[in-house]
């Protein structure tokens, strides 16, 4: 048995790592709930409790600087323990794990109002064990220390003035090239067609053979032709991620250089380098936040943390105008229900923060768009590159087709009625169909 399971009769309630929910102030808590699945020897009220000393005032016994005034005011709360399915009078002779899913309060005075520290507190030590963090429930008083997106979704309209239509994203491909003046003539041709933004491939920053100070230019060049052709403005989110100090170094030369966007790999270098570049003042353009890493930190159903939450809540309350995350509907093999959880967590109320645009993305074709907008609604940027690119006709055109297909779908036309009246759409949905997968439970 645990030492606190000893020590509990002897301490004052009020510094007991257990409370009812009702009980807590839930201004001063950020509340973690965990999914854990465990032999069923284990008792889960101990094991809960130690993961909330743990975390907060103690360790594996006992210190003397662990008073009860000091767990009054710092040590982290079970508030729920639910089991499920819930036995009540035997478990079944071949039972081999329970399943739990567990809530602790932790006092969020105790890692202040950034995410290194959040995420070191609700799932360092423990991330070990079976346990997988579902979600955060954050108080105003913890949001009001992040200011969020600059732009966000009504942001992002205004610039473009694109009323009520979802945006179209394309990202260059091929991934990694070398030549910049293919990448601007790739990136004109997308662009005119009518793609609302352009952005680097998330496997290319700043290389050597393909240096900031070479791409931006032309890319701006090559925008500026287009949208004067186009009646429309259009973005190129520059992808700087890199160590910090260069990233920043980064920011700043392709702000210099004439980048109306920004974007970085966030989980790659960190939430908190994310958000110091989304709350630098001097970078006043939209910043796309890429998922790169995220599956490492998420993916597993029985350890890491959720995707609502790494994809989801946090990139948004970091400062991510436009959130990058995979689609169910091309080559990410995604439950629907995950997906459309990191959805809400970007678009749904959060106190002071802005909502950030969603952006599905991931073997995206033309004959997705009527799917991706009932499932999302127009509020969103859809992101596509091969499909694009692919275009028979070729990137103009596989603009061209995205358009059309959010034509048809904001009129109300079904997508392959519209396509026998528009070749660039047609030939679209002869190569790629429907776009129907079977990931969409």
């Amino acid at each position: 048995m645990f030492y606190w399971s000893i020590i509990m009769t002897k301490l004052p309630l009020e510094s007991l790592p257990e409370a009812l929910p009702d009980s807590i102030d839930n201004e001063k808590y950020v509340i973690c709930t965990y999914y854990a699945r465990l032999p069923p020897m284990l008792d889960i009220r101990d094991l809960a409790q130690g993961a909330a000393v743990e975390q907060s005032t103690g360790t594996w016994t006992l210190v003397p600087g662990e008073t009860a005034a000091v767990r009054e005011r710092h040590v982290a709360k079970v508030i729920g323990i639910y089991e499920t399915p819930q036995y009540e009078f035997s478990l079944p002779s071949n039972l081999e794990r329970r399943h739990y899913i567990i809530q602790i309060a932790f006092p969020w005075e105790n890692f202040g109002q950034q995410i290194p520290m959040l995420l070191s507190t609700v799932i360092g030590n423990i991330s070990l064990g079976p346990i997988k963090c579902l979600d955060m429930k954050f108080p105003k008083s913890w949001l009001k220390g992040f200011k969020g997106p600059k732009f966000g979704i009504k942001g992002l309209r205004k610039l473009l003035k694109v009323k009520d239509r979802p945006f179209v994203n394309n990202m260059i491909k091929p991934c990694v090239y070398s030549s910049c003046d293919m990448g601007a003539e790739l990136c004109y041709q997308a662009a005119v067609g009518g793609a609302d933004i352009i952005k680097d491939d998330e496997l290319l920053a700043n290389p050597d053979f393909n240096k900031l100070e070479d791409r931006i230019p032309r890319f701006m060049e090559a925008i500026d032709r287009a949208d004067a052709e186009k009646g429309e403005k259009t973005l190129f989110t520059v992808n700087i991620t890199d160590s910090v100090k260069k990233m920043f170094d980064n920011a700043e030369k392709a702000i210099e250089l004439g980048a109306n966007g920004l974007m970085v790999n966030y989980a790659a270098v960190g939430y908190s380098a994310f958000r110091a570049i989304s709350e630098d003042p001097s970078l006043n353009v939209p910043l796309l936040a890429h998922m790169d890493v995220t599956g490492a930190m998420s993916y597993s159903p029985d350890i890491g943390i959720g995707t609502n939450l790494v994809i989801g809540k946090l990139p948004r309350i970091c400062g991510s105008d436009i959130s990058v995350f995979p689609a169910p509907y091309g080559k990410a093999p995604l439950l629907k229900g995950r997906f459309m959880d990191m959805a809400r967590a970007m678009i749904m109320p959060l106190h002071n923060i802005e909502q950030t645009a969603p952006m599905p993305s991931g073997g995206i074709s033309p004959g997705h768009v009527e799917d991706v907008i009932s499932d999302l609604g127009p509020d969103i940027v859809i992101g596509t590159g091969a499909g694009i690119h692919a275009h028979p006709d070729g990137p103009k055109a596989g603009a061209i087709a995205f358009r059309q297909a959010i034509d048809a779908k904001m009129q109300g036309i079904p997508v392959s009625r519209y396509a026998k009246e528009h070749d660039e759409l047609k030939k679209a949905m002869d190569s790629w169909g429907s776009g129907k997968t079977g990931f969409d439970l």
